[in-house]
């Protein structure tokens, strides 16, 4: 993962910035207004010409969210404080109560979205809130000289600045956690991604071997006599499918084009196929490729083992994919009686379509001939195959959306936990701090000090019973949560009631910028027009208690304006900003998250197809390569008998890879079993002996006991006896051959085969004559705790 923000924790701050300065630029546009609205006609120009400089200074500010790189972050800084000097003014030069009311609403909500808008840089969002307050004292000394500066309203600001960092932290340490979790899962798909795509490719290139490599080095070590002018063009094909990276074939193909292009075979191997096809058959390449190797191979198969030379193709098209069928009246075969170690129906037409997302279906019967099918079922069937991988470009895991889901899913949990945390916290400290002192204060002030009282006793009582639930990590349950609202309704009832109106939204009601808070945290999970309409009953409360008692002054209601627009307000921006977090940035986090994810997998695959192709290629340049090549160009023989079993040599080592990948419990005994069937294909009659109990041994080890084996098999004219026994601390695999054919320098290529790894296996080797006995074996490491007894 790289250094820095990652999605959800980027992606927050950079919503908590645009939030600030819109909040910030909102507050000072309307409370500036009803502080117009509220002073003086005599004083009403000079406020104006206070009110536009800081309206220009919060629309520069709003220009530089959509390009920030034209603004240094200097003449940024600069415009913040332009805008709570300007409002500091206004107090000396309106005077009065309602100059007071503004300036503090105003420069309240400042260096609360100061620490918003410069989350990453609290040094500049702490210098921008302490400037605000200096310009707050400075104003109220001005306005109202030899008096003494009112410090409550201070300590209200010092209280919210406090509070604002805390949430923003709190909110960013879950934001960051759920992108560390993220991140962790993600690693851990990423993981499995590329071994799932390691092990398509590789079952596609073990298939392309079979049908190519293998295939071609098989049929020059067992025939004789007969006419080999198609073998230098096919060497040179197998070399280019050899040297090709698989698994990147991007875009799609006409599946009818492709089909019309399978080889038939020459001479003796040829099969006449008639073709019945519906086209054009537009599918990606990947799965068409499948499908066109796979026929191929199905063809291969007719020449040789069908006992007759005309098969019927015939493809067509099914809902969104396409269905090709490949049938001829051949000799027929039982499917289930196909040794497991046979790659050309399991991997060369099953596999390659399952990797794609596909199926293919043999059905055949002796004396009944043989069908097979190939289905690719289109995006919507590829999207629920099994451990496919998609037709196109890198493999990919079926359920990325599933997963991309519950990622957004789990960020989304975490900002709402968060969110919920810093609400409460607001709720929690406002209310014994703030209103504890208003509401001890003011007691000779309401009409019923019990009533208001037991209001505080019953906010406490929600806020515990939420913190009850949050704290242990689970969501407050509905009937909770209506009951809590009920009472925090009444609460703004009682208290509205309660209070002389001419206090109302004053130093004595407590409740009123107390309430929503409480009601936030409950509403958290909601969209904001729940939150939006339960403040607006919450004002409606208490403007119906107002206008009962008669209907306030202009300079009166805007006083009332104001301070409702800096604690209802505030809190309904603040149920804009949770709503937008957890319904647009948790979204916008997961799809950052996944596409970031998504490059780095692809990436990785990438990274170790290539190398896992390298490896795979310079495994075979010792040996395989360079056979092909000579048969390629006609330099060497398939009628010189040393060249034959040169290619006997090199087909069993490939069915020994082959078997590898075989699910068996005796892997050791199926790689020897799979050279065992190449000798026995070639006339020579093998016995295998198996002594001892199987145990685990390393693929690397097993590559290298065996090698010796398919060696002397693969150059054994007509007997040979392959032992292997199992000891409690050994495995020896050993052959003998009666009459194998001079091989030095097989063995040297064998020996330098055998230094490629550090298996430590040991080889003893004695010939006499033509008869030659070989063995391999492999000290068991006292610490790998397999017991081979």
């Amino acid at each position: 993962m790289a250094d820095g923000p990652r999605s959800s924790e980027r992606l927050l701050i950079l919503a908590l910035e645009r939030f600030g300065v819109w909040l910030r630029s909102i507050v000072v546009c309307l409370c500036g207004a009803l502080g117009v609205v509220a002073a003086d006609a005599a004083e009403i120009p000079l406020a104006v010409s206070l009110l536009v400089p800081a309206l220009l200074a919060c629309g520069v500010r709003l220009y530089a969210l959509r390009r920030p790189r034209l603004f240094p972050l200097a003449l940024l800084w600069t415009l913040d404080a332009a805008v709570v000097v300007l409002t500091g003014l206004f107090q000396p030069v309106i005077g009065g109560d309602g100059a007071d009311v503004m300036v503090e609403a105003i420069v309240g909500i400042s260096v609360v979205a100061f620490q918003y808008e410069w989350a990453t840089r609290p040094v500049a969002g702490a210098a921008l809130a302490a400037l605000g307050a200096v310009v707050y004292v400075l104003g109220d000394v001005l306005s109202s000289p030899g008096h003494s500066p009112d410090l409550v309203p201070l300590v209200r600001m010092l209280i919210q600045v406090v509070l604002s960092r805390a949430a923003y932290l709190i909110v960013r340490a879950l934001a960051r956690a759920a992108d560390r979790s993220a991140a962790v899962r993600a690693a851990a798909r990423r993981e499995m991604e590329v071994a799932a795509a390691r092990r398509a490719i590789e079952r596609e290139y073990l298939a392309t071997l079979h049908d190519t490599a293998s295939a071609t080095l098989l049929m020059v070590s067992q025939g004789d006599g007969r006419d080999w002018s198609w073998l230098p063009p096919r060497a040179r094909k197998d070399l280019e499918a050899m040297s090709a990276v698989p698994g990147f074939e991007t875009g799609s193909v006409d599946l009818a084009a492709l089909l019309r292009c399978v080889p038939e075979g020459e001479g003796q191997t040829r099969v006449r196929l008639k073709t019945h096809i519906d086209g054009p058959l537009a599918i990606p390449s990947g799965p068409g490729l499948a499908i066109f190797n796979g026929v191929r191979e199905a063809v291969t198969n007719v020449a040789r083992h069908a006992g007759v030379r005309e098969a019927e193709l015939r493809a067509w098209t099914e809902g969104a994919g396409a269905v090709v069928e490949l049938s001829d009246a051949g000799r027929g075969f039982d499917p289930e009686s196909v040794p497991a170690r046979r790659r050309g129906i399991k991997g060369s037409i099953i596999g390659r379509m399952h990797a794609v997302g596909g199926s293919a279906t043999v059905t055949s019967h002796p004396d009944t001939g043989t069908r097979v099918q190939w289905r690719w079922h289109g995006p919507a069937g590829a999207s629920s195959a099994g451990n496919g991988a998609p037709a196109t470009g890198v493999p990919r895991p079926p359920r990325a959306q599933a997963q991309h889901t519950a990622d957004v899913r789990f960020i989304r949990g975490r900002l709402l936990y968060g969110t919920q945390l810093a609400v409460l916290l607001i709720s929690l400290v406002w209310q014994f701090t703030i209103s504890l002192r208003r509401l001890v204060v003011h007691q000779d002030v309401y009409r019923s000090a019990w009533a208001q009282t037991a209001a505080f006793v019953c906010l406490a009582a929600v806020a515990a019973i939420g913190a009850a639930y949050l704290l242990r990590g689970r969501q407050i349950p509905p009937r909770v949560r209506g009951w809590s609202l009920g009472s925090v309704l009444a609460v703004s009832a009682i208290c509205a009631f309660t209070l002389p109106p001419e206090q109302s939204t004053g130093a004595p009601d407590w409740a009123f910028g107390l309430v929503g808070w409480h009601a936030l945290f409950l509403l958290a999970d909601l969209r904001v027009r729940a939150f939006a309409a339960f403040l607006g009953v919450h004002v409606g409360l208490n403007a119906t208690a107002v206008f009962l008692s008669g209907a306030p002054t202009a300079a009166e209601a805007a006083i009332m304006g104001i301070s409702t627009i800096s604690a209802c307000g505030f809190q309904l921006s603040v149920g804009v900003l949770m709503t937008r977090l957890l319904h647009d940035t948790a979204p916008a986090a997961g799809i950052a998250a996944a596409r970031e994810e998504e490059l780095r997998t692809r990436e990785r695959i990438h990274e170790d197809m290539q190398r896992d192709h390298k490896d795979r290629y310079r495994a075979l340049t010792a040996t395989t390569v360079p056979l092909l090549v000579g048969l390629g160009h006609g330099v060497l023989s398939p009628q010189n008998e040393e060249v034959r079993l040169r290619c006997g040599v090199e087909a069993a080592r490939m069915r020994r890879l082959f078997a590898e990948s075989d699910a068996v419990s005796d892997p050791l005994l199926n790689e020897v079993r799979a050279c065992v069937e190449v000798a026995e294909h070639q006339g020579v009659t093998v016995n295998l002996a198996v002594r001892g109990r199987p145990g685990e041994v390393p693929v690397e080890v097993r590559r290298e006991l065996v090698d010796p084996v398919a060696v002397i098999l693969g150059r054994t004219r007509s007997t040979a006896r392959v032992t292997v026994v199992w000891t409690p601390h050994t495995v020896r695999v050993s052959v003998v051959s009666e009459d194998c054919a001079d091989d030095r320098d097989t063995e040297e290529a064998a020996q330098a085969h055998g230094r490629a790894t550090d298996a430590k296996v040991t080889v003893e080797r004695t010939t006499r004559g033509e008869s030659v006995w070989v063995e391999a074996g492999w000290r068991r490491p006292a610490t790998s705790g397999v017991d081979l007894t």
